[in-house]
């Protein structure tokens, strides 16, 4: 009878400690607010939403610095003449 007692213990702790792991690994993924830290390179807008970086992107003349410019149609673009 004490050795079942015993294993009920140890399946109960299993279960929750791997319940608790999973739960915490989906809540680091999924429940973070935070955006993924990202950067601009110069002459690429691979990857880049410009909502994400308004210090370049909400000042045509860092913008420019990095090589973009703003179209009539309001769209971020590579100047052609873009040097890395």
């Amino acid at each position: 009878m004490t050795g079942n007692k015993v294993f009920v213990v140890i399946a109960i702790n299993t279960a929750l400690g791997i319940l608790g792991t999973a739960f915490a690994a989906a809540s680091d993924h999924n429940g973070s607010q935070e955006r993924p830290r990202s950067y601009v390179v110069p002459c690429s807008l691979v990857g880049v939403n410009p909502a994400y970086h308004p210090d370049i992107f909400g000042n045509p003349a860092v913008a420019k610095a990095y090589g973009f410019v703003q179209g009539l149609d309001r769209v971020w673009r590579v100047e052609s003449n873009c040097r890395r």
